[in-house]
């Protein structure tokens, strides 16, 4: 089977898989060009679901903090609970002072509780105002998450149908592709692929426009034009590395 496969190629003259060559490269750009046209919206829904991810997350925060600030609010009510119990009683033990150092001892007692009260009174303020700001947060964070939400649907539907549009068009010229591989020796097209790959605009193989590189663009010497003209052997572009053919061969019809 092999001994069969490595004949076919024999037979087929350089000229011909240059042909083919092309036309592989045509119908791969053709992929190409459809990959392009859904290619945005992938990462478009990808970064509104990474948003809206960190969307939850910010708002799930805001939750912890909320109930962090409550508990604390507790602790205050309960220090104030604290302090005028202890308030009651020393004013209790002022009716029975025996001399004006215990009184003075208990009024700085129940000023200090009294300050104590004041400062978590203050701190239970702040807390409020604070929860207020992360609460008014929330609402914020999660109209934008309904917005976002709603993007995010639309742009899901939007890939679906493109997607659906491409996918017979890309298998139909997949399969076209892949019909006329084997009419390309295994080392050419092995390069071939290498090539386009390292390729930003995909291009393995291009044909000389204006007496340059289709490719690159830089300026091929006469002697070289005449070589690629005469199809007797694959020359690829000092330049650049892509393989290149004649107009004529990838029939494009020059401007005068």
């Amino acid at each position: 089977m092999a001994t069969d496969k490595t004949q076919n190629e024999q037979s087929l003259s350089v000229e011909q898989r240059l042909r083919s060559l092309y036309e592989l490269q045509t119908l791969l750009s053709e992929i190409d060009r459809i990959k392009i046209i859904r290619g945005e919206l992938p990462l478009e829904v990808k970064d509104l679901e990474d948003n809206i991810a960190g969307l939850h997350t910010r708002v799930d925060n805001f939750r912890q903090e909320i109930e962090e600030l409550r508990q604390k609010s507790v602790a205050e009510k309960e220090k104030i609970a604290d302090s005028k119990s202890k308030i009651e009683r020393y004013k209790e033990q002022l009716d029975n002072v025996r001399n004006n150092r215990e009184f003075d001892i208990l009024s700085k007692e129940i000023e200090f509780q009294t300050l104590e009260i004041e400062l978590s009174e203050k701190h239970i303020a702040e807390y409020a105002r604070i929860i207020d700001a992360k609460t008014a947060e929330i609402a914020s964070t999660e109209e934008s998450l309904v917005d976002c939400n709603h993007i995010l649907n639309e742009k899901k539907s939007e890939l679906e149908e493109i997607v659906s549009e491409t996918r017979q068009d890309e298998e139909r010229i997949r399969e076209q592709a892949k019909a006329i591989e084997p009419r390309i020796d295994a080392r050419t097209l092995t390069a071939f692929k290498r090539i386009r790959k390292n390729a930003r605009n995909g291009l393995g193989i291009v044909y000389i426009q204006r007496n340059a590189c289709g490719g690159c663009f830089n300026r091929i010497p006469p002697q070289k034009q005449m070589e690629i003209k005469m199809h007797k052997k694959i020359i690829v572009c000092e330049y650049c590395g892509r393989i290149m053919i004649d107009p004529e061969l990838a029939g494009v019809t020059e401007e005068a």
